[in-house]
């Protein structure tokens, strides 16, 4: 089934590159093998954010998505890196809708990514971030309403196919978000340096006064990734099988 830009069974082509690193990518341009002929044998992990679960200005084994894989059951498991540089909710609904007959997932991941961005579809997709001034019409009530219509689609969508959710977050973190597994005690963006209140435990409490960045010099640097996949997997770690 097809509707303009919308599929169950095409996942939208990615084309990102950067002097920064050399990307390995499969044949469609996102982080992970290819998924034609799909191997058999474990449940597939759909694994779905921005620039920051794609992984801009990190090699592949730092990425937060790498770094969870190493943590889980990889006998049970096969993660798909779909995470999309410049994504909004929108986009990564439009390519979670795209695994269906795919992929198949019996698990979700969403990272997700700042509620302000939206996905423009005209006669080519474009990803409306930051600054750019068509977003002038949007405020705090539409990036709300933007961001819940998301999630309805992506619970929606596993309650279809009869798969698991799990939500996160990469710049910010939305407390009583209406659904289950959320883990919103973080983000990836403040999840390093890790602190501590305890006198005692000194190594986390040695003040940082220098970024953690990614080879680009924007993104989140390796630190934030590997603690962002202990924290979520400590989180998680019963229900990620």
């Amino acid at each position: 089934m097809q509707y303009g830009y919308y599929s169950d069974s095409n996942i939208p082509l990615l084309d990102y590159k950067d002097e920064f690193v050399d990307y390995k990518t499969n044949s469609v341009g996102y982080r992970c093998p290819e998924w034609r002929p799909l191997p058999v044998g474990k449940k597939n992990v759909v694994i779905l954010g921005c620039s920051h679960t794609f992984g801009v200005g990190l090699e592949e084994t730092e990425v937060w998505v790498n770094q969870l894989y190493s943590h889980v059951d990889q006998t049970r498991l096969r993660f798909w890196n779909l995470g999309s540089p410049g994504a909004s909710g929108d986009k990564i609904v439009r390519i979670l809708y795209g695994t269906e007959k795919i992929l198949f997932p019996k698990l979700i991941i969403v990272c997700w990514p700042l509620w302000s961005r939206r996905e423009r579809l005209a006669k080519k997709v474009e990803n409306l971030v930051s600054n750019d001034s068509r977003l002038k019409f949007e405020n705090e009530e539409t990036d709300r309403n933007t961001f819940l219509k998301n999630i309805f689609f992506v619970e929606k969508f596993a309650e279809k196919i009869d798969a698991k959710t799990f939500h996160c977050f990469a710049d910010f973190n939305i407390h009583s978000m209406p659904t289950v597994n959320v883990f919103d005690k973080t983000s990836l963006k403040h999840c390093w340096p890790e602190w501590s209140k305890l006198t005692f435990e000194t190594e986390k409490r040695t003040p940082i006064d220098w970024p953690s960045r990614a080879k680009d010099g924007v993104h989140y640097g390796a630190e934030h990734h590997k603690k962002f996949a202990e924290l979520f997997y400590e989180y998680f770690k019963s229900k990620l099988k």
